[in-house]
């Protein structure tokens, strides 16, 4: 997990993201809803937090009907 950072020679100390990616348009409403979960679940597959709705910066809390940070529009 932490081995990623240690190959690219562009970081000094650590790196948190992974270089690669492979973006996706999300072109429709399913999309978006199909790809949800996979968002919301990544803080707590990381280890942040222990359940979705407990990460600050997650629209995970308003799909839970709890107040997030930002205002966020759902998809339902």
């Amino acid at each position: 997990m932490y081995d990623a950072g240690l190959s690219n020679s562009n970081n000094r100390g650590f790196q948190l993201w992974q270089q690669h990616n492979h973006p996706i348009e999300l072109s429709t409403n399913e999309m978006i809803e199909q790809r949800l979960p996979y968002t919301h679940y990544n803080p707590v597959q990381s280890g942040f937090v222990g359940s979705p709705e407990d990460y600050p910066y997650s629209s995970a809390r308003d799909y839970a009907e709890e107040q997030g940070l930002l205002k966020v529009v759902l998809i339902r």
